[in-house]
């Protein structure tokens, strides 16, 4: 088959597009970033994903059998909004349906709702809904929080972590997550793509914690004690927003703790995801951490 997928110098896309190539298939990109280096050494010929020129993006997924979606945004940066990426996505769907595409694999999120007050949350609603009335076959998967070498939140928490005195929980820290490691999340896109039926289905780890908990598990992980203390959420998005001055970043957005704090995390289905995180910490304690990561500078520089 010929496979379109969103992102694959990024993140998940990247998981998802080895995977591909391990099996033969021919795989393109439709990227945001071409001048990012490109980890698969020519193998993947890359279009721009520019959801103003629609001529453009219907000619690039001519002849594509199957597109895997990937693409949002975290939170609002300058016309980077989240409802923009609601509309860009929809855009995307649109040009598929136009070029022929036979199926989509969509990456979501747990809990959507048309409903929520959270645009993370109805925005990705609003796309699950593009997509199953897109005429094509579909599967939406919808993960929680990633976990990988190239993980943002496990990561800086970590180096938080590493490098100062104590730790800021907004809240009492139990409101719960269920994070899922990236390559189950690709095994699972790359499944769903061979597949004909149409569904639904969260894509989750093994492993449910309380955010306390989480941040004791990468502490004791790194073997570092550090005192973790209970805040209110104001307080802790004040301390975020400062931290954010000082690395040029954006660590923390109110709208993610509201949505840790809704336990919208967490799935009430069985997990699909194998890989336990304290495994993974565990296999990889010498590296997490150790560099902060920057959203910013992924996604908008």
């Amino acid at each position: 088959m010929k496979i379109a997928v969103t992102g694959a110098f990024s993140y998940s896309g990247k998981y998802i597009t080895e995977k591909l190539l391990e099996r033969g298939e021919e795989v393109i990109t439709l990227t945001g970033h071409p001048n990012r280096p490109d980890p698969f050494n020519g193998k993947v010929k890359a279009f721009p994903l520019d959801f103003e020129a629609e001529r453009s993006l219907i000619a690039s997924l001519n002849h594509v059998d199957v597109l895997v979606n990937t693409y949002w945004v975290r939170f609002d940066r300058a016309a980077n909004t989240q409802p923009h990426a609601m509309e860009n996505t929809q855009k995307l769907i649109g040009a598929a349906s136009a070029a022929g595409v036979k199926r989509i694999v969509h990456i979501s999120i747990t809990n959507p709702s048309a409903s929520s007050p959270l645009p993370y949350f109805w925005g990705k609603a609003a796309n699950e809904k593009a997509v199953i009335e897109s005429g094509m076959s579909y599967a939406i998967l919808r993960p929680t929080v990633l976990f990988g070498k190239e993980d943002i939140l496990i990561n800086n928490i970590a180096y938080l972590l590493r490098h100062f005195p104590l730790f800021l929980l907004p809240g009492d820290g139990s409101y719960r997550l269920q994070p899922v490691y990236v390559a189950d999340l690709a095994d699972l896109a790359v499944e769903a793509l061979y597949r004909k039926d149409n569904y639904v289905n969260d894509a989750v780890g093994p492993d449910i914690f309380t955010f306390k908990e989480l941040v004791k598990l990468i502490a004791g992980s790194i073997n570092i004690k550090r005192p973790l203390i209970s805040s209110p959420p104001p307080l802790a998005l004040v301390a975020a927003q400062f931290l954010s001055l000082f690395f040029g970043d954006i660590l923390l957005t109110p709208e993610e703790v509201d949505g840790l704090m809704a336990n919208l995390l967490v799935s009430t289905e069985l997990p699909r995801g194998k890989t336990k995180l304290s495994d993974w910490l565990l296999a990889n304690r010498k590296q997490v951490g150790v560099k902060y990561a920057s959203e910013l500078n992924r996604h908008f520089i």
